[in-house]
């Protein structure tokens, strides 16, 4: 039985796949035997997995909730989004497939390296499920996890976002201590080499991210100081890169998914939203930041407007109902998928020093990272950014959050939308979107949100005093889990944001 179940989940998992020359076998992978379900064949559709969800749904939904998009004129599939609101079946196609697919993708690739003494593939499946592990706290505070990934128990425990926290932290550091740079690993997409060590440097950086990220609940400063020390992080981004196809169903996943022309679409849904626009280009003082035009095209006029959130313009004057009035993100079929950026890695350095009063090295890494930033838009005019918006050691979350934001807007919302939720910034102004944009006398007047700052939404989420806290626990877990506990609601900040 077991043996037919874990079929079933690769099946499951190749479904997903679009980078196929990754999984090629000899075999009919619908009726793959006990000797292909290898690391070689699993650990690909794991990665896959992950990366259509990281690099779709959440980069999507991340974008409206951080105020990096808005809704284009005469759609709507996304406006629930932009008005910081998110529904228990919103979001259950991404969490089946983290923990349906993945999960025990991963599960399986731990217990089968563990029996087999294969190191390198044990850590690899290991700081893969520490990264979804993540990702899931980060969405809805509180997920099944010591009793999760059992056939035997359809109605596991949800254990609380710190105790997940703890446990995924601990795994990295058992994985870790059982693995060497020369170790090799399974077929895999992120990391073709073969070899652990890309893997260990990714793990070092994805627990620095999860250190930092809980820093503010606990008093983890000495461990990420030692984890800063050792300086063994990814000198690269840890991407998916190189394996997306110009077809239908093998492109870049957010490419795809918000209905690019090149396959057939007929709707477009997502445009540059006023609050960041209005963040990376202040007319009065003659500032445009160059990564601008690596992450939007401006319209069709040539020049940059920004959207308001919770409209479609669909009362508006002439000029903003034309679809050409407003700027699309620059999206290519072989965009990679981010997981960790190197701006990431030196802006959470840089926020360590800053944290411990070494204002030297802050603001080596602050540059560092906007530099980085710049390196992978391929743009230029960095110290033009660094003159603008210097690091402020007196109130260096403002400085950090601001600029990560900016950042993370051309290719990783989700992670965006995670730390504003941390850092407080950019943060939330008194200005409604009413008064940017009035349905009623359709009069536009985007200028009043001021850079550096959010707004709040038209027919913003009632509940809400600023930006959506958390996902509502998923429909495809709670309706079937009669230990899903009481949703605290939109307001309520998961542990690490409390």
């Amino acid at each position: 039985m077991k043996k037919i179940f874990l079929a079933s989940l690769l099946v499951l998992g190749l479904a997903a796949t679009s980078c196929d020359d990754y999984l090629d076998i000899n075999q009919d992978p619908n009726s793959p035997t006990e000797e292909n379900m290898t690391p070689n064949m699993m650990l690909p559709a794991a990665e896959m997995n992950i990366a259509h969800s990281y690099g779709d749904y959440l980069r999507t939904v991340g974008g409206y909730f951080a105020q990096h998009y808005s809704q284009e004129f005469g759609t709507s599939n996304y406006l629930d989004y932009s008005q910081f609101n998110q529904s228990a079946v919103r979001s259950s196609g991404m969490y089946r497939q983290l923990c349906t697919r993945a999960m025990n993708n991963l599960k399986y690739i731990r217990e089968y390296a563990e029996a087999n003494g294969e190191w390198g593939n044990y850590l690899a499946a290991t700081v893969l499920r520490a990264f979804s592990y993540q990702l899931l706290v980060d969405c809805y505070g509180e997920v099944p996890y010591t009793e999760a990934l059992d056939l035997s128990n359809l109605t596991p425990h949800y254990d609380d976002g710190q105790v997940i926290y703890d446990g995924i932290l601990a795994e990295l550091d058992d994985a870790l201590a059982k693995a060497s740079g020369s170790d090799q690993v399974a077929t895999s997409i992120l990391f073709p080499g073969g070899s652990a060590k890309d893997w260990i440097k990714f793990a070092n950086a994805l627990k620095l991210r999860i250190l930092t990220r809980e820093s503010g609940v606990k008093d983890v400063n000495s461990k990420i100081g030692a984890l800063i020390s050792e300086n063994n992080f990814p000198s690269k981004d840890v991407q998916f890169a190189g394996c997306w196809k110009n077809e239908a169903g093998q492109a870049n996943p957010f490419f795809m998914e918000d209905a690019f022309a090149s396959y057939g679409a007929s709707q477009m849904n997502i445009i540059l939203n006023v609050a960041l626009l209005n963040t990376m280009s202040i007319t009065e003082k003659d500032f445009r930041d160059g990564r601008l035009a690596a992450y939007f095209s401006p319209n069709g006029s040539n020049v940059y407007t920004g959207g308001v959130s919770g409209t479609n313009f669909s009362t508006a004057l002439d000029e903003l109902k034309n679809v050409n009035y407003w700027c699309r993100p620059n999206a290519h079929f072989n965009d990679p998928v981010v997981l960790m950026s190197v701006s990431e890695i030196n802006f959470l350095i840089c926020e360590y020093y800053a944290k411990n009063k070494n204002s030297v090295k802050a603001q080596e890494y602050y540059s560092a990272a906007i530099k980085a930033s710049f390196n992978k838009a391929g743009a230029a005019g960095f110290e033009d950014v660094l003159a603008q918006y210097p690091l402020d050691m007196n109130n260096y979350k403002k400085s950090i959050g601001i600029q990560k934001w900016v950042d993370l807007s051309g290719y990783n919302s989700f992670e965006a939308w995670c730390e504003m939720r941390r850092l407080g910034y950019p943060a939330m102004s008194n200005v409604k979107g009413e008064q940017v944009y009035n349905e009623a006398s359709k009069v536009y007047n985007p200028g009043i949100v001021a850079p550096g700052t959010l707004y709040h939404p038209i027919n913003a989420n009632p509940v809400l005093t600023g930006i959506l806290q958390r996902f509502p626990y998923a429909e495809s877990s709670a309706n079937r889990n009669q230990n899903t506990p009481t949703y605290p609601g939109d307001n309520a900040p998961v542990f690490w944001a409390k």
